[in-house]
């Protein structure tokens, strides 16, 4: 078996791994460490936290970054298709068309249940 095609490939994740790793380690080791009782206290917006940090969020929070990242994904598959429009030809066209009525469909049953208003 020949794995000299994957050398490449292995490079590259040792290559981004080293990028993210060693500016940490280099920190770590090279950086100040001075703690006092001031930098280790809870600090929020200038004041003393005043509230536990693992409170509750309302389920409207997750409701909308999840409809976010789903709108969000569907649009990003329309600059590839921009992009091949031409060798696609009618037939993508058409295809993107019902998507994006797919989409639509959705954006507007999301609504009118009430999921995008904000109170």
């Amino acid at each position: 078996m020949n794995l000299d095609s994957y050398l490449p490939v292995l490079l590259f994740i040792l290559v981004g791994v080293g990028v993210g790793v060693a500016p940490q380690v280099l920190g770590y080791i090279l950086g100040p460490n001075r703690p006092d009782s001031q930098k280790n206290s809870p600090y929020e917006c200038g004041f003393e936290a005043f509230e536990d940090a693992r409170m509750k969020f309302d389920v409207r929070y997750y409701l909308v970054a999840i409809l976010f990242i789903l709108f969000d994904l569907e649009i990003a598959f329309l600059f590839p298709w921009a992009i091949a429009l031409k060798e696609i030809g009618a037939v993508g066209f058409w295809a993107m068309m019902i998507f994006l009525a797919i989409l639509v469909v959705g954006f507007v049953y999301e609504w009118k249940k009430g999921a995008l208003d904000w109170e």
